[in-house]
């Protein structure tokens, strides 16, 4: 758990430098905007936090996986809903896989949620595209276990089985990708995060192998990458971005 807050100080502060840089950017730019074309305070739109849209989606390549692949069933659904240039991001998905062992097999069963917050480096798209930079707190509860032989020349072969049955699981995640506008309001994006820090909780006899949503238990990293669509739905009308060469 130390460890876990030791990583959440670090990037929270390297997310507040990001942040607090891309405002004095954007300050700058203002400044610089006022002088140049001088447009009236009464015209200028200022930064509204009030939500215009929701979004909702999923992941393409994991619905394709557990649609072909036998050893797999998994899904995952993607929200996320605006605040100004800060988007509150929730994932939440499900994950059975089935892995070969020497002499036997591993399961595991399980459901999985990710939130946090995405930063927009894009500024003054009316379209609202992102290229953003966000940090996700991850949370799994799943059940896994073991069945494998033992082979024993002086008191034969005999099966073998391990079972955990209320195990969880925390990690972290850094995320950045894009989300763009196709037609009307329907989205298409990627996310590729990097996954770390993993603890599990609740282990037996057996050690987890496989967590729900982040992979291999004893892999301190993990890129993990998503293709996804989504579909908008409009909350309110968004207040239309001023360019600098309108008068």
């Amino acid at each position: 758990m130390r460890s876990i807050f030791k990583y959440c100080i670090s990037i929270l502060f390297l997310l507040a430098f990001l942040v607090s840089k891309g405002q004095e950017e954007e300050q700058e730019q203002d400044t610089t905007e006022v002088e140049e074309v001088k447009i009236p305070d009464s015209l200028r739109v200022r930064p509204s936090y009030i939500p215009t849209g929701l979004r909702i989606g999923t992941d393409l390549i994991q619905d394709i996986k557990g649609y072909k692949n036998v050893t797999f069933n998994g899904w995952e659904v993607n929200a996320d809903i605006d605040f100004y240039r800060y988007y509150l991001a929730v994932d939440y998905g499900q994950w059975a896989q089935i892995t070969t062992i020497p002499n036997g097999r591993y399961n595991n069963d399980g459901k999985y949620v990710r939130f946090g917050v995405d930063v927009n480096m894009l500024k003054r798209d009316p379209d609202r595209n992102m290229f953003f930079m966000g940090l996700r707190y991850a949370h799994a509860s799943f059940s896994d276990s073991a069945s494998y032989q033992i082979e024993n020349k002086v008191y034969g072969d005999r099966q073998k089985y391990l079972v955990n049955t209320n195990l969880t699981a925390d990690w972290l995640e850094v995320t950045t990708g894009l989300r763009v506008k196709i037609w009307k309001f329907f989205w298409m994006g990627y996310t590729v995060r990097l996954k770390f820090a993993p603890q599990v909780h609740g282990n037996g006899e057996l050690q987890s192998y496989d967590i729900p949503g982040y992979g291999v238990s004893s892999r301190t990293a993990y890129w993990g990458f998503n293709y996804q669509i989504f579909f908008r739905i409009p909350v309110r009308k968004a207040p239309k971005v001023l360019n600098a060469k309108e008068n």
